[in-house]
């Protein structure tokens, strides 16, 4: 198991012992988790994805309302992922459901999480807490060119079955809609941190892909 696999897995049984002492289930629900994000048609989506997710909202979960829901959100959002299909959210919410209730969360938490997770295929603006976790979800397009290029070049991968004439133009309308937002980051801590350096980032890709 890798130092990030098992750091994930750490973070994942403290979170479910909260709410269920079933060893078994626990187990096998990372099992699922780890088996999926370690999937070898994923380049960016991998468990790294979550961990850098963490790594962006550990250090604000004070700001929090319910910071134990969106740990769950973060370790399902991106449970289902196929390049070839536009359903990924929705499918990805419905597990996500399905598995919150087998753990026992309240009702309420579990909606919470659905919503959170199908609002990351539009990013629209949301309660507080929303917005932090699809903040946080877009950070990478704030980080430094040399991440931004290696995170740009694994979403390539990911859609490798995809010509250049197809996959361009659906990427550069992907960037065209961030780019077009009144801002990318809801919140006014991560604007702070990553709009400035998300708007060049976005840019410079679009020109490459207008070559």
């Amino acid at each position: 198991m890798s130092s990030i696999s098992s750091s994930l897995h750490q973070s994942f049984s403290d979170l479910f012992q909260k709410y269920n002492q079933d060893t078994y289930l626990k187990e096998n629900l990372w099992l699922e988790i780890e088996t999926y994000y370690t999937s070898k048609k994923r380049h960016y989506h991998t468990l790294s994805h979550l961990k850098n997710l963490f790594q962006e909202l550990i250090p604000i979960k004070e700001k929090l309302e319910d910071w134990e829901t969106i740990q769950f959100s973060v370790f399902y959002h991106d449970i289902i992922y196929n390049a070839s299909r536009n359903d990924n959210e929705e499918k990805s919410a419905v597990l996500a459901i399905e598995r919150l209730k087998e753990i026992g969360l309240p009702e309420d938490q579990i909606l919470k999480c659905n919503n959170q997770i199908l609002i990351t295929k539009s990013h629209e603006n949301s309660d507080l807490d929303t917005n932090y976790f699809t903040d946080a979800d877009l950070s990478i397009l704030g980080k430094s060119w040399e991440i931004y290029e290696e995170y740009f070049l694994q979403i390539r991968k990911e859609y490798r079955i995809y010509p250049d004439f197809i996959y361009n133009p659906g990427r550069k309308k992907a960037l065209k809609h961030f780019l077009e937002m009144p801002r990318i980051f809801k919140t006014d801590y991560f604007f702070e941190k990553y709009e400035k350096q998300a708007q060049i980032n976005l840019k410079k890709e679009l020109e490459i892909l207008s070559k």
